[in-house]
């Protein structure tokens, strides 16, 4: 007999300002680059803050096999102005086309015709950073949580729902 699955209650959804990405070339590990995270918020049921600018970025890689390894480190800082670390770490399919208009192209025709794409994937495991006293913010450092990031609506802006596995 199996257990169910365990329930899933959004917490909030990143929004994330991006800066056109660093491109590396390729690498042993694959296609790198880097992506500067430049702002944005955070906005939910269970936490209101913001992200602080320049404070990190997406280390990706996309594979040979066309999988995008992300690795985004960076910081929000809460309503109340508690620091709270973030590392979101996870994978995507999408072709490197897609990539391009995501990040790159600022035709709204193209973007939006990478956006409904059935290619789009992308899932997270963040990972948060808090002071473990802290009454308010310490729940975050003591779930686990699962990131969907959407398609993107337009170049450099992704939306990341985060959910609390229950």
């Amino acid at each position: 007999m199996s257990t169910p699955c365990p329930p899933l209650e959004l917490v909030f959804t990143l929004q994330v300002d991006l800066a056109p990405p660093l491109d590396y070339g390729s690498t042993a590990t694959g296609d790198k680059r880097f992506i500067p995270i430049t702002g944005g918020k955070v906005a939910g049921p269970k936490f209101e803050g913001k992200i602080l600018p320049n404070t990190g970025g997406d280390w990706n890689t996309v594979r040979s096999d066309g999988v995008v390894h992300l690795y985004a480190r960076y910081t929000i800082q809460a309503e109340d102005g508690t620091l709270i670390g973030i590392l979101n770490e996870g994978y995507g399919r999408a072709s490197q086309e897609i990539m391009k208009v995501v990040f790159e192209d600022t035709d709204p025709a193209k973007a939006s015709m990478a956006n409904g794409g059935a290619d789009w994937y992308t899932r997270t495991s963040p990972r948060f950073e808090v002071d473990v006293g802290n009454e308010k913010h310490g729940w975050l450092a003591k779930s686990v949580f699962l990131g969907n990031l959407k398609p993107p609506q337009r170049p450099g802006y992704v939306e990341i729902d985060v959910y609390e596995v229950l």
